[in-house]
């Protein structure tokens, strides 16, 4: 497994994996209904991280290798 501390998995691709919609994605995270990753809403808009780490942990795939 690589060194993910510093990593951020993108919406689209955490979307992807799920088999949801990048807004799912987001809005789940709005919310705090997913484990792996938070929103922090910015001035207007909101900002994401998904920590690559705990979120293969929580779909149950290993985490590619890079």
């Amino acid at each position: 497994m690589s060194d993910t501390s510093e990593r951020n998995l993108p919406i689209r691709e955490a979307a992807r994996l799920m088999g949801k919609s990048d807004q799912f994605v987001r809005l789940g995270l709005q919310r705090g209904a997913f484990p792996f990753g938070t929103a922090v809403k910015v001035s207007t808009q909101f900002t994401y991280y998904i920590s690559p780490k705990k979120f293969y942990e929580y779909i149950g795939k290993e985490e590619p290798i890079e």
